[in-house]
């Protein structure tokens, strides 16, 4: 019982610096899926497209590149690697160290998105695809007004989840002490001297927020498949 108690009273003092935390949190992972989600789809794009600059081989390749190099690496090499390169090769912005994490997370999310968005449109029936050529529509208008438009049912419920896996994320943040929920972990130990009391608060925060998120993604899901009929 006195764990309980402590923990209440660690609440009840320290309630909006949690909250505060929280907010950064989502922010974060809103912002996250917002860049990831335009940049991640145009690379998926121009991957599978045969117009414009998908039409450039080099390009291709490099696009692959950057999604298996990326997601062969840890997120948190790569923290490290923008939280550190990016002031030296850019020092003339004056990156604050927030900018640096937040391009770290953007950049390992795009790679996710890509393939994300490249599996919804591999999903659609390749009749689809077929049939709108024999109607006279070429590659670009076949993607943009038959593909994509089914697509979409495939990819939503993806990028849902892939910001569920965003926001747990974020707490590697922390190791930058940015203000999301493991640093504030880390500043309220520091005051109080207590491991435990917080620790299980951060981790109910983040077990209730992506509970809610996963709900929502699950409505959504169904949404979707009641459409289709």
């Amino acid at each position: 019982m006195a764990f309980f108690s402590i923990m209440l009273h660690v609440w009840e003092r320290y309630w909006s610096l949690f909250l505060d935390a929280l907010g950064m949190t989502v922010h974060m992972g809103l912002v996250t899926v917002f860049i990831s989600t335009i940049s991640g789809s145009l690379m998926a794009l121009l991957r599978r497209s045969n117009w414009g600059i998908g039409k450039v081989k080099p390009f291709r390749a490099i696009a692959t590149a950057y999604v298996e190099i990326i997601r062969g690496t840890p997120i948190l090499l790569q923290l490290y690697f923008f939280y550190f390169m990016l002031p030296k090769w850019l020092p003339f912005l004056n990156l604050s160290e927030f900018t640096c994490v937040m391009v770290a997370c953007c950049v390992n999310s795009t790679a996710y998105v890509c393939e994300i968005v490249r599996a919804g449109i591999q999903a659609v029936d390749i009749g689809q695809t077929e049939a709108a050529r024999s109607l006279g529509l070429n590659s670009r208008q076949t993607m943009l007004n038959i593909v994509l438009p089914q697509a979409v049912k495939n990819i939503l419920p993806a990028l849902c989840n892939e910001f569920v896996a965003i926001v747990k994320e974020t707490s590697l943040a922390s190791t930058f002490f940015i203000g999301e929920l493991m640093t504030q972990f880390k500043t309220i130990q520091g005051i109080t001297f207590r491991v435990l009391e917080p620790l299980t608060i951060i981790g109910i925060i983040y077990f209730l927020l992506t509970f809610i998120l996963s709900k929502l993604i699950a409505l959504l899901e169904r949404r979707l498949s009641a459409s289709e009929r």
